[in-house]
């Protein structure tokens, strides 16, 4: 189940869509809304296939971490991880990287911004997976979209570099 992207630039992000969030010390998960996480606010909201994967893990993630404080610089409020996963996966996987605690992590394990904005394809011997991107969201409205190619493996336009280039390119 490979689907093509509708989300486009300068879409608004609806405020109906959800997330799930686990922070350390907490035993349940809870509701994240979209307008909670945009509204007001300037947000890099990056995408991958699935936590403890080679690629997010070994590039996409770290180098987000890295990056944070340039991207923070930028005046960026947040940076936010997301995947088709449970919250408790995504925290977890999170807590094994130093200074993970500058991005936010948000379960999307019932798809509902991936599926909304079309963003899910199918993994072999994985399953429904969510495709790898990095967005620039100011208060709600998409002003930076980068889409990988479907696939695991696929980390060309989505990482941090790329972002902080283009909100330079923006007159940030």
């Amino acid at each position: 189940m490979s689907t093509t992207p509708r989300v486009k630039l300068n879409d608004k992000v609806p405020n109906n869509l959800y997330f799930s969030e686990l922070n350390q010390g907490e035993n349940i998960p809870h509701e994240v809304t979209s307008d909670q996480i945009f509204k007001g606010k300037k947000v890099v909201i990056f995408g991958i296939p699935g936590a403890f994967t080679s690629v997010c893990s070994s590039k996409h993630l770290p180098q987000f971490i890295d990056k944070s404080k340039a991207l923070k610089d930028k005046g960026v409020d947040t940076i936010a991880c997301t995947a088709v996963n449970d919250p408790y996966v995504l925290r977890e996987w999170a807590s094994t990287f130093k200074n993970s605690t500058e991005i936010l992590m948000l379960g999307d394990a019932e798809m509902s911004f991936h599926k909304y904005f079309g963003l899910l394809q199918n993994i072999p011997l994985i399953g429904t997976r969510g495709q790898r991107f990095s967005m620039y969201v100011d208060d709600g409205v998409i002003k930076v979209l980068n889409i990988e190619e479907p696939g695991p493996l696929s980390y060309k336009v989505s990482g941090p570099e790329h972002m902080l280039k283009d909100l330079e390119k923006l007159g940030l």
